[in-house]
Formats: structure tokens, C-alpha cells, sequence
């Protein structure tokens, strides 16, 4: 060994100590490893994947191919072309021209829009696709169609003409008050940077003329694989995944001039901003006082446990704005204060309130005054231990469903991973890096997020309110002095008062079980308490920490006169005002923060009903928050009082919107302006008697032996059983045999065509209705379900595809069998005012093409396809169990028809749906409903 090496051996060795211990105390400023059960990868042209296998649920696949690609990166010329460019890869490409790829996916049983979709922001364009998995040649399908958007989209001229019809009347569908008041503010909350000019739906002026070389020279310029990543997440096989993107995706090219992605920010320069917009179609005086802040990232254990920070207070200062509303006489009708991105390189501090007509100074004094109180006083220590329990217990709850957790959930992580270097360790580790930090986390770090955040400088005001409320708005200087006075207000502390008092006033007496029901072929356990309680009882495996619950009896509303009418469909509202048992509402959420447990009421016209949900280790809460619900509502004036004056002042507008006086009517006309089923007024909230509210509610409760419950979930029957008897058996009982009551409210019979004109822009909208008694039994629902499906596709086919009238209509369908058996279905779809009639004799003449000659077999084939693909993850899920056991008991149906449902589809077909549309689309009692510009009046 020569002497030069030896010295820097030596040299080394000395400075090993020194070098670990600046590592150590690095560590927190290291980026957090990628979730270890991801597998990841970057291919030599800059293409980047992650892999994951994840069976929630069974045989699915979900893709998502993201590209760091938006309308940010536009030139003038190109406005709305990055979202032009998403439409356009529906519409062709290399594998799949034209609209070959929506067919073929749809006979996969996919659908499009709900399950086939993809979006367009600033700052990256995101395509979606979950599909079966249990098929590799559908798997194979999927990635070459994720393939071909990549960079083989075919752009087709005459396909881009027609795409433009649909792009604008997307458009078209935002336009209105809000639209219009963001022109207006936008650039200056913007700071006039380019993301103020970028907005994604892009101008009229581009759409409408814009040649197909400059959509081609986006795509050839932005598309390309080192921007781009392909996320699978599913129950797949990740190295035979692997091994297809390489195959794939590794001939992706790259321009060879290639431009610079640049990165677009905000300026920050420490101006402030004041903006004030009216305008005549607004319905409430809004304020926000927004605070910039560069964007902090999430990347390394420091940023995490910051994150935390934020998470918490943001949490308890949203407890403190809720609080402010419980007053009889609140000062804003809503209002709330946080911490959240803005874009894509700012955070902003926001507090903002809607107020009552003429108080917008009260509002925002009162809104601007917590924050000042937290920024001066902070947190207490008992609101941050709770604030903690809540966050672990959520954290806890994930933890335990992490084999579980449904594959778009890991999909989103990993694209924000991808798109902004967001962490995704994995929720192992996120619960061990947050079990570490809540140790060290202070009241003292909460509070210096506020004296940080909250500053007079990069300070936007913004105002937005009715044309009517522009004569008594507010210029920059006296808002700014509203502010300044609440800053030099003599503000108390917060005081945090919370009871030790348990939850019940009275423990219940508990009853038995007299009789006790399995079923084998649904896997139900059935129980009959004492008092007369049924608890259909369904445990399963869907989830690791999951109980949700439903319980019901015949009655409701309908029970009740004209003029008690209001004060019973605010009943349930009223009651949960004022707590449950020994605790107020406030101490009660209090009380709720360390258990993942609630349960809400409401009572319907037909039910009074109760839904509630918990952890399996909280199931004792939940059933406690059952027997309180029953048996210890409160009444506190000052909180009824409070949501009587905060409704009444949201209403005070309603009016103005084109789209509340069109449903308002809609409303009218299908109930025959039955004043059970009016929208809701200024009038409607003067109805409503407190006391008579709560003896409607302790009515509707008194007696328990009518209630069925229905509880899904992870818990074990011998376990869950005596609670069972304890909560639910100890409740009330009369054994007061009783039903709901047959209103016989209906839509008229008869054609009815009612045109409103309201609003200011080209605008329209478009509802046609049908309705009538139904032959109700399992088969003929199903019947109308895939008449439903195929009207569908045919009017997206022809009023989107080939005439570009519309974005997206929409069909729908309802029935009910009790206490009459009647259908609804429904066509619907918004438009340019000058192609309503056309359109609306288009999709008239499908339905009589249905009529004379049925549907495409290839189109009852999606149908089924889809249906048959749905009902496969139904079937794995505590909430459609839930939802078909409560439906079924209701309608007293047969628990085993589920066994008959692939048989009732067999029976689907061109004839039987030709027939099911003869029988129901008739026109005999036909509603036509439209929405018309104002201006349109003048020529009618």
C-alpha cells in the first residue's frame, strides 16, 4: 500500500462519523420511497410505467395513461386544442378508426363516460380506462388502445369537423353567471400570468376555425413518451404487464426538435388584488379573501409531517367556522377558512363567506374575524389531541382496508406521483411516519402555520353578488378598513367546552331474541327481538373494517295534513339540531372524533328511515347513536332559529338562476303543484313549527316494532348479537300496526309541452318525459333498464356523433311499486335555443324507430354486456347489498330473485325491448319541458 492511498484511507475514515451524522440529520429532507408493492420503470425514450397487482376488485384492470400535457402549453392559436385533442382520441385511431374504439370497448361491457373517460386541466391531460382482466386479450386491447392515444391517434379532418359541434356545446353548457363573473376576475386573481388565458374549454374563435395542421402540430409536439406514463393498477400479472409496455411502448419517438416543457407559475410580487362582479343571474353575495403562497410539495418526511400540520389545522378551523353557525341569528348564511392548492405552483390561504342579502359586511367581519383570532391566540391542546384522534383514526381505518382498497384509489396516487413528484410511500409507511410525527407535533406548529399564512401581502379580495346588490357593494378601501377594525377588536381566546357526560342519558333494557332465521342461498341471518325488531344480518368479506346499517318502517310524511306538511319533511332536520342524549351538536361531533361512527335520519314521505355506518371496532357507537336517534332527540331553539334565518337568506336570489326557475317548474308539472312536493321558499321555512317538528319526529320514532334493519359488513353475528339486543332491543315499542298513506300524487296524464324562458345566454335545455302506471315484477325492470341503455347509445350516437347537437344526453328511467306502481323515463339534453326542435324531433324519431323496428342486436349485446360486467363487482359490495336488501323488504319482494336476474336478461332482446317501448313510450301521457334564452320570447 503506498503512502498517498493510506492517507486517504485515513482521511476517509475520519470524516465516516461526521458524514453519517449530517445523514441522520438529512434524513427528514430525503425523498420518500415510491410504495415498494408498485413496480415502476422508465424505458430508454423516456416512457414511464408503475405496475401494481390489486384484486379490489376481482377481475379488473384500471389504466390510466397521463401526459404532463394542458392547455397551459397552447399558443394563441391553439386555445382549447389540448382539450380538443382529448375528444379526438375517442374518434379514431391507428387500431381503432373513427368510433370503432367506443364499440368495441361497450361490447366489452364497458361504458362510456362512466367508466371510459379522461380530462383536460392546465397542466396535463389524463385518459381512463378500468376494464375486465379476465380475458388477456381485452387486457391485450387495453393497452394497445392506451397505446394508441399515446401517439397514434389518427386526427381525421372530417372527424374534427364534427368533433367541434360537440366541443362547443360543451362549452356551451358552462356558460352563465359563473362563467361570466370569471372572465371578469380571473386574470386578476391570476396575477395576468398565462394560466389567466389558458383556460382549458379554450375560445370560440379557435373551435370554431381552427386549421387540422395546428390540433396535429399540438399533438406532434406534445405527445411524446418523455412526457408521458402509463399507471396499471388491477388484478393482472405485473411482469407479463411489464413485459407488453416495453413491447409496446418502447417505439415511441420522441420529435427530434424537440420544445422545452417549459414550467408555467404565478407571479408572486407581493401585490394585493380587490375585484367586485355582479351580475343579474347570481343568486348570493359571496367574498373571499384569498392569500398566495408558493406551492409546497410533498415529497421528503419533512413535507409529509408539514402536511400534517396543514391537515390539522385545517380540521380544527373548520370545527371553529361550523361553530359560528350555530347562533340564532348567524352572521353568514356559510363560511370557512383552509389551506389548499390553487394551481399548479401555488398554495392559497382562503377565507370565504356567503352572506345574507346587505350584510356583506357582518359576513365578512365575522368570517375574517376567526382568523384573526386563531392567527393571534392559536389552538387550544384539546382541540389538537382531538384533531389528532380523528386524523389516526381515518389513517388507521385506511390501514386496515390496504388489501381492500380499490385499485382507482392507487391509481390516483401514482398519477399525482408522476405528474408532480406528490409522495407515495404506501399507507404502511404513511401510518408509521404519522404515528412518529403526531408525538412530535405541537400546539406551538399548528399556531405558526397561521402567523405564516396569514399576511397583508400577495392578498387577493374578491366579491361576487347579484346585479341587485351592485349599488351597496364595497370598494377596496372600506373592505380593507372592515378588516382593519376586526384586527384592532379586543378578541377573546377561544374557549373549548366539551362534556365528560356519556353519550346516554338513560342506558337501554336490553331485549332478547325470540326468534332467529338463516338463509342459505343469500347468506342472511335474520332476527326477531322482543319488541318487535327485525335485524337482517349479512357479514362478509368485501371489507376488513366495514359495518354500514339501514333501518326503516312504513309512515313518513304522508301521515301528516296539509298544514303540518312543512314542519314533518323538516322533522328529522330539526331534531338533529339539538344533539343526541347528554350532548349538545357541537359537543357531540366532539364527542365523535376519536370513533369512525355516525348515523343520520331522515324521514321521507313514505319511511321514516335511519343509515348510519362505522369501523367494526366503533359498531357499539353506531348502535348507541340508533338508540339516542330514537328515544333522546334534543330541541335547541337558538340552532333552529339559526338554520331557519341562513335558509331563508340562501333562498332570497334563488330566482335568478335560469336552471332553479326551469327545475322549480319541472317540479311544478310532474307533481301537479302539490304543495307536499313544491320547492323549497322563503314561505316554506315560515311553515315550519319547532315544537310541532320534534313531536312529528318522536312520533315517527316512538315505536320501534315496525323497524327492519338491514346491516352489511365485517362482523361476526355472535359477536354483533347482544349489542344487538342491548341498542335495538331495548327501543320503544307500541306494536302499533301502521302504514304510509296513498297520496296519489302523479305526474298528469295526458300531453303537456311547457317552454320557460329565462337566462341571457344561447342556451337551452330540453326534458321529455313519459310516464304512467308500471307492471312491476323483476323481468319487466330489467326490460325497461335495457331500453333505457340502447335509447342511449342510439341518441349519443345521433344527436352527439352524427349531428354534434349535444355533449352528452342523458336517458333515464324510475320506477316504484309502492303505494302505486308507475314508471318515469326520461330524455334530456342541452342545446344551442335554434336546434331545439330539431334535436328533439331526432331523438323522437329513435325512440319510434325502437317502436317499428326494436334496437341493433349489437346494441342489446352492450347492454348485456355491461349489465352482466356491473353486476359481477355489485355483488362484492356492502353498499348494492345494502341498497337490494332495504329495496327488496320495501317492495316485499323476493329475497332469491338476485338467483333470476341472469335468466330475466336471457329474455332481453330486439322483440321484447320493441315491445317494452310500444307499452311505455306511447306518448299517450308525454311532458315536454324547455328551457328557452329570454330573448327567444320575443319571437315566439
Amino acid at each position: 500500500m503506498n503512502i498517498s492511498f493510506k492517507l486517504k484511507l485515513l482521511a476517509i475514515s475520519a470524516l465516516v462519523p461526521l458524514t453519517l451524522s449530517a445523514q441522520t440529520a438529512k434524513t427528514s429532507d430525503r425523498a420518500l420511497p415510491l410504495d415498494p408493492a408498485v413496480r415502476t420503470g422508465k424505458l430508454p425514450n423516456g416512457f414511464t410505467y408503475y405496475i401494481r397487482h390489486n384484486e379490489e376488485p376481482k377481475n379488473r384492470v384500471t389504466f390510466y395513461l397521463a401526459n404532463k400535457v394542458g392547455s397551459i402549453l397552447e399558443t394563441e392559436e391553439q386555445r382549447g386544442l389540448a382539450h380538443f385533442l382529448e375528444h379526438m382520441s375517442f374518434n379514431g385511431t391507428k387500431h381503432y378508426p373513427k368510433n370503432k374504439l367506443v364499440d368495441y370497448l361497450q361490447k366489452s361491457g364497458v361504458r362510456f363516460g362512466a367508466d371510459l373517460n379522461a380530462y383536460t386541466n392546465f397542466d396535463e391531460t389524463v385518459y381512463q380506462l378500468p376494464i375486465p382482466s379476465d380475458k388477456p386479450e381485452l387486457v391485450q386491447g387495453g393497452l394497445q388502445i392506451m397505446r394508441d392515444w399515446a401517439q397514434d391517434a389518427t386526427l381525421d379532418p372530417l372527424e374534427m369537423d364534427k368533433e367541434r359541434g360537440v366541443v362547443l356545446e360543451e362549452k356551451r353548457l358552462r356558460k352563465g353567471a359563473g362563467e361570466r363573473m370569471r372572465e371578469v376576475y380571473f386574470p386578476v386573481i391570476l396575477n395576468q400570468s398565462r394560466y389567466a388565458g389558458r383556460l382549458p374549454i379554450g375560445v370560440d374563435t379557435v373551435l370554431n376555425n381552427f386549421r387540422p395542421e395546428t390540433l396535429k402540430s399540438f399533438y406532434r409536439d406534445w405527445y411524446r413518451p418523455n412526457l408521458q406514463a402509463l399507471i396499471v393498477v388491477g388484478d393482472i400479472n405485473v411482469d407479463e404487464i411489464e413485459k407488453s409496455i416495453k413491447a409496446k411502448f418502447g417505439d415511441l419517438k420522441n420529435p427530434v426538435k424537440e420544445k422545452p416543457r417549459t414550467v408555467y407559475t404565478v407571479p408572486l410580487k407581493g401585490a394585493n388584488h380587490f375585484i367586485s362582479v355582479t351580475d343579474k343571474e347570481n343568486r348570493a353575495t359571496f367574498a373571499e379573501i384569498m392569500i398566495k403562497h408558493p406551492e409546497q410539495k410533498i415529497r421528503t418526511a419533512a413535507d409529509y409531517r408539514n402536511m400534517i400540520i396543514r391537515s390539522l389545522f385545517n380540521d380544527m378551523l373548520s370545527d371553529r367556522y361550523e361553530e359560528v353557525t350555530r347562533q340564532a341569528d348567524p352572521p353568514y348564511i356559510s363560511g370557512g377558512g383552509s389551506i389548499t392548492n390553487f394551481l399548479n405552483s401555488l398554495d392559497v390561504y382562503s377565507a370565504r363567506v356567503t352572506v345574507k342579502p346587505g350584510q356583506l359586511e357582518k359576513g365578512l367581519k365575522a368570517v375574517w374575524r376567526e382568523t384573526v383570532r386563531v392567527k393571534k391566540f392559536g389552538f387550544t391542546e384539546t382541540e389538537l389531541e382531538r384533531a389528532k384522534k380523528n386524523y389516526l383514526n381515518i389513517l388507521e381505518f385506511s390501514l386496515k382496508e390496504k388489501d381492500k382498497t380499490a385499485s382507482a384509489r392507487y391509481v390516483g396516487e401514482y398519477l399525482q406521483y408522476f405528474l408532480k413528484g406528490t409522495a407515495a410511500p404506501g399507507i404502511t409507511e404513511e401510518y408509521r411516519l404519522t404515528q412518529k410525527d403526531m408525538l412530535t407535533i405541537s400546539v406551538q406548529d399548528i399556531n405558526a402555520v397561521s402567523r405564516a399564512i396569514v399576511k397583508s401581502r400577495d392578498r387577493d379580495i374578491l366579491i361576487t353578488a347579484p346585479e341587485s346588490e351592485k349599488v351597496g357593494l364595497p370598494n377596496q378601501s372600506t373592505v380593507e378598513d372592515w378588516l382593519a377594525q376586526v384586527e384592532a377588536e379586543p378578541l377573546q381566546p377561544y374557549k373549548d367546552e366539551t362534556s365528560k357526560l356519556p353519550l346516554l342519558a338513560r342506558e337501554p333494557v336490553p331485549g332478547k331474541t325470540v326468534k332467529l332465521e338463516t338463509d342459505e342461498v343469500i347468506h342472511t341471518t335474520t332476527l326477531t327481538l322482543s319488541n318487535g325488531v327485525k335485524v337482517v344480518l349479512k357479514p362478509t368479506d368485501f371489507q376488513n373494517n366495514q359495518i354500514i346499517l339501514s333501518g326503516f318502517a312504513p309512515g313518513g310524511s304522508s301521515l301528516y295534513s296539509g298544514a303540518d306538511i312543512q314542519s314533518a319533511k323538516y322533522a328529522a332536520t330539526i331534531a338533529s339540531l339539538g344533539g343526541l342524549g347528554n350532548y349538545t351538536v357541537g359537543e357531540l361531533r366532539k364527542c365523535l372524533a376519536d370513533k369512525q361512527a355516525g348515523v343520520g335520519v331522515t324521514i321521507s314521505e313514505n319511511y321514516q328511515s335511519m343509515g348510519g355506518g362505522s369501523a367494526t371496532k366503533d359498531a357499539e357507537t353506531m348502535l348507541k347513536l340508533v338508540y339516542a336517534n330514537f328515544t333522546e332527540p334534543r330541541m335547541d331553539k337558538v340552532m333552529f332559529d339559526g338554520f331557519i334565518n341562513r335558509n331563508k337568506a340562501a333562498l332570497a336570489n334563488r330566482s335568478n338562476d335560469p336552471n332553479v326557475v326551469f327545475a322549480d317548474t319541472a317540479i311544478a308539472v310532474l307533481n301537479q303543484g302539490n304543495i307536499r312536493r313544491t320547492s323549497p321558499s322563503a314561505a316554506t321555512f315560515d311553515q315550519i313549527d319547532p315544537n310541532r317538528s320534534l313531536e312529528i319526529y318522536r312520533e315517527r320514532f316512538s315505536d320501534a316494532s315496525n323497524f327492519t334493519f338491514v346491516i352489511t359488513g365485517s362482523f361476526n353475528i355472535d359477536e354483533l348479537k347482544p349489542l344487538l339486543e342491548k341498542y335495538l332491543g331495548g327501543l320503544p315499542s307500541t306494536f302499533k300496526s301502521e302504514s304510509y298513506k296513498d297520496l296519489d300524487i302523479h305526474p298528469p296524464a295526458g300531453v303537456i309541452e311547457k317552454t320557460v324562458y329565462k337566462g341571457t345566454e344561447l342556451k337551452s335545455q330540453a326534458n321529455l318525459i313519459f310516464t304512467g302506471t308500471f307492471d312491476y315484477s323483476d323481468g319487466e325492470q330489467i326490460q325497461l333498464d335495457a331500453l333505457k341503455e340502447v335509447l342511449q347509445i342510439r341518441l349519443t350516437e345521433r344527436l352527439r356523433e352524427n349531428e354534434s347537437g349535444v355533449y352528452s344526453p342523458r336517458v333515464g328511467q324510475s320506477v316504484s311499486k309502492y303505494p302505486q306502481a308507475r314508471y318515469n323515463f326520461s330524455v334530456s339534453f342541452g342545446c344551442n335555443p335554434q336546434n331545439v326542435e330539431k334535436l328533439i324531433a331526432s331523438a323522437l324519431d329513435e325512440i319510434a324507430k325502437i317502436k317499428t323496428s326494436g334496437p341493433l342486436q349489437v346494441n342489446v349485446d352492450k347492454y348485456k354486456a355491461e349489465v352482466q360486467r356491473t353486476q359481477e363487482t355489485n355483488l362484492k359490495s356492502n353498499n348494492w347489498w345494502l341498497d337490494y336488501l332495504v329495496a327488496s323488504l320495501q317492495n316485499h319482494d323476493d329475497l332469491h330473485s338476485l338467483n333470476n336476474y341472469d335468466l330475466e336478461l336471457s329474455k332481453v332482446t330486439p322483440e321484447s325491448i320493441k315491445a317494452i317501448a310500444n307499452k311505455y313510450l306511447s306518448g299517450k301521457n308525454y311532458i315536454r319541458l324547455v328551457l328557452m334564452p329570454e330573448q327567444a320570447a320575443a319571437g315566439k
